[in-house]
């Protein structure tokens, strides 16, 4: 299948970012909204949480069943609605790619993503990217935005990455967790943005670049007519 390179390069940037961390993690992990669970590099997102003792996956409705293969462990949970009481605190780590930007009621989404854990959250959210998908996409998010989504819902930001290229989509990583005091070694990565999330001014270039481009070629059009 192929996809085109702007989608691609946070995709295969995202991957990286969790190959750091997953293999840190044990116990109950679910991919929540996962569809095939597929990374989109040849691999399941199960293959990265190696030390898992079960893995679950969520998608939206069970009138979709079957669309995505027959998954094993598949949980049909709309994260638009109340969570059942009984979902509360059933998983150890929360994992969730690339789904926010597709939930118009996106707080409650993330709220139920809080809920569904008892330690970890790690989500993967666009910052700059086109709108695309024909089942809706309504909202683009920052560091910051990420940060107090985590905040509301009594976690801390525990690690936060995205990537900076001048001529593709943006992807923001972030893990929470209920526990920072157990996932020290997580906040004193190397890469970990979380001092710089209130000045860092992602996206420049893709937007200076974006105006550039613009005026070129609307030069081009006046005086070569193009």
């Amino acid at each position: 299948m192929f996809i085109d390179k702007k989608f691609r390069v946070p995709r295969v940037w995202s991957n990286k970012e969790l190959e750091k961390f997953s293999a840190m993690f044990s116990g109950a992990i679910v991919n929540v909204s996962g569809w095939k669970d597929l990374d989109k590099e040849g691999k399941k997102y199960r293959d990265y949480f190696c030390n898992n003792t079960e893995y679950w996956i969520t998608n939206y409705k069970s009138e979709a069943r079957g669309f995505q293969g027959n998954q094993e462990n598949e949980i049909f949970l709309d994260l638009e609605q109340d969570l059942d009481e009984k979902m509360h605190n059933k998983f150890d780590v929360v994992f969730n790619h690339t789904v926010l930007e597709h939930i118009f009621n996106v707080n409650k989404a993330f709220e139920n993503l809080c809920k569904l854990s008892n330690d970890i959250v790690m989500v993967v959210v666009p910052f700059l990217q086109e709108q695309h998908a024909e089942y809706g996409d309504y909202w683009r998010f920052t560091p910051l935005a990420v940060k107090k989504l985590f905040s509301q819902n009594g976690y801390e930001l525990l690690y936060i990455n995205y990537n900076d290229a001048s001529d593709n989509s943006i992807y923001v990583f972030a893990i929470g967790t209920k526990i920072s005091q157990k996932w020290n070694n997580i906040k004193n990565f190397n890469d970990n943005k979380l001092n710089k999330i209130t000045k860092h001014m992602i996206g420049t270039k893709i937007i200076k670049n974006s105006l550039f481009e613009r005026i070129i070629n609307k030069i081009k059009a006046k005086y070569f007519k193009l």
